[in-house]
C-alpha cells in the first residue's frame, strides 16, 4: 500500500515515522518516571502495539495501525481512534488530541498527574 486512505494526510513512510515517534515519546515518558520514581508503569512494546500497566494492575494500550493509518487507544475509560489532521493525531469522533485523551486517562489510571 504506497497511497493515502480518506481521511490521512500521510503516505505509508510517513505514518511509519509519526506513529514511531509517538510509541517512542510514551515509552520515554515511562521510562524516565520510572527512573525518577515518579510511578511504576511498566511498558511492553511489540511491533506497532505499547502496553502500560499502572500499579494498580489497569492498562492502556495503544495500537497503530497500518492499513487505516489510524492509532487506536484502549484504557479504563474506553476505545479511541485517532487519525493524523493538521499535524497531529485527532479523535476521529470528536477531533480531541491524542496526548490530551492519554495524559487524562493515564492521569485517572494513576491517581496522579501525568504528562507525556
Amino acid at each position: 500500500m504506497s497511497g493515502t486512505p480518506a481521511g490521512s494526510s500521510l503516505t505509508d513512510q510517513a505514518y511509519t515515522q509519526e506513529t514511531g515517534a509517538l510509541l517512542a515519546r510514551i515509552e520515554a515518558a515511562a521510562d524516565r518516571w520510572l527512573q525518577d520514581d515518579v510511578i511504576d508503569i511498566d511498558t511492553h512494546r511489540s511491533g506497532g502495539l505499547l502496553e502500560l500497566s499502572f500499579p494498580d494492575r489497569s492498562k492502556i494500550i495503544v495500537n497503530t495501525q497500518p492499513p487505516l493509518h489510524e492509532v487506536w487507544m484502549a484504557a479504563r475509560g474506553g476505545g479511541f481512534h485517532y487519525r493524523w489532521v493538521d499535524g497531529a493525531w485527532r479523535d476521529t469522533r470528536d477531533g480531541s488530541e491524542f496526548f490530551a485523551a492519554l495524559n487524562a486517562h493515564a492521569s485517572r489510571q494513576a491517581g496522579r498527574a501525568l504528562q507525556f
